[in-house]
């Protein structure tokens, strides 16, 4: 079968199903609908906007379909009427009922952003940073009506930077799962593939980012705290305390040797140990932490180069 004679159903919404479409359109694959989550309101004046596997697809000339729902049985009906041979799936964001996965001859696959078992949900990028990770990857799976439980098909390894942040991270994972969709589609409808179970005794799961994860507390390690920093960076922010009031920090740095001998002070976790026209230096438990961007309650994100002259050493965060 050729690149035009499958039919695909892309489904998928936010940028890392936006940058799997555009590869399907630029591989020639025969894309006919693009089906995403309904526009929903963003930012602070809660403004009505289009996830961006749409915009792509309107861009691309590809009809877009947003269900709010598929347990009515009218997107089955839609779906099912236009007979596709194939439905590629990229971070949907929601479980699609049997039915529909097997409306296709060819049934239906997923683009998932961490190595199965390891990360099933719907934040496997923030976790895999949360935890330290040092390694994530994308998998493809045979899905079935389960939360990513599908059989494996294929999946590639990706490093994790000690810096990166979860939009980075999400932007390079995106980048190699289109890759590999490309590479292994054609093999695939040829039935070149043998499905693989997932290994249930190695089952972890990535349930959505809840708001008070962002707080965090200085009595850990500075590794734990800047990884909070980079998964949470996108949202809800990894926040503190500064004199009464929610400080987020943004971005951060891990320092290894700091020399407290020259302090007049016996510094507490939280506690600035350094600060100087561009740097600021807190202690944690173990370990210092050196914030590059932080935002105060009722402020706009600033650089330490814009406000570390506000942060004394001595003053402390947390409290």
């Amino acid at each position: 079968m050729s690149k035009k004679d499958l039919s695909i159903v892309f489904m998928g919404t936010p940028d890392f199903a936006a940058t799997c479409l555009k590869a399907l359109v630029d591989d020639g694959r025969n894309v006919f609908l693009c089906v995403c989550q309904p526009d929903k309101p963003v930012g602070r004046k809660h403004i009505i906007t289009p996830p961006p596997s749409k915009l792509y697809a309107l861009e691309a000339g590809i009809k877009v379909f947003q269900p709010s729902t598929f347990k009515d049985g009218e997107a089955f009906e839609y779906i099912s009427k236009l007979k596709p041979d194939l439905i590629v799936t990229a971070a949907y964001g929601k479980i699609l009922p049997k039915c529909v996965l097997d409306i296709p001859q060819y049934g239906s696959i997923n683009v998932h952003a961490s190595l199965l078992p390891k990360y099933r949900g719907a934040a496997p990028v923030q976790h895999s940073i949360l935890n330290g990770d040092k390694v994530t990857g994308v998998t493809i799976m045979k899905m079935d009506e389960g939360m990513d439980t599908g059989d494996i098909l294929t999946s590639v390894e990706v490093p994790i930077d000690a810096n990166i942040h979860t939009d980075e991270l999400m932007s390079q994972l995106a980048i190699e799962g289109s890759k590999l969709l490309i590479n292994m589609l054609d093999d695939y409808v040829d039935g070149k593939y043998t499905p693989i179970n997932q290994d249930e005794s190695k089952v972890t799961v990535s349930p959505p980012i809840a708001p008070e994860q962002g707080i965090f507390n200085w009595n850990s390690c500075a590794s734990s705290i800047h990884n909070k920093v980079r998964a949470l960076s996108s949202w809800p922010g990894a926040s503190t305390i500064f004199k009464g009031n929610k400080l987020k920090i943004y971005d951060s740095l891990i320092i290894e040797d700091f020399d407290e001998s020259a302090l007049t002070f016996t510094p507490k976790p939280g506690d600035i140990v350094f600060s100087s026209k561009s740097t600021i230096i807190v202690k944690c438990a173990q370990g210092y932490l050196q914030v590059l961007t932080l935002q105060e309650a009722g402020g706009k994100r600033l650089n330490a180069s814009e406000c570390a002259h506000n942060y004394k050493p001595g003053m402390s965060f947390g409290d």
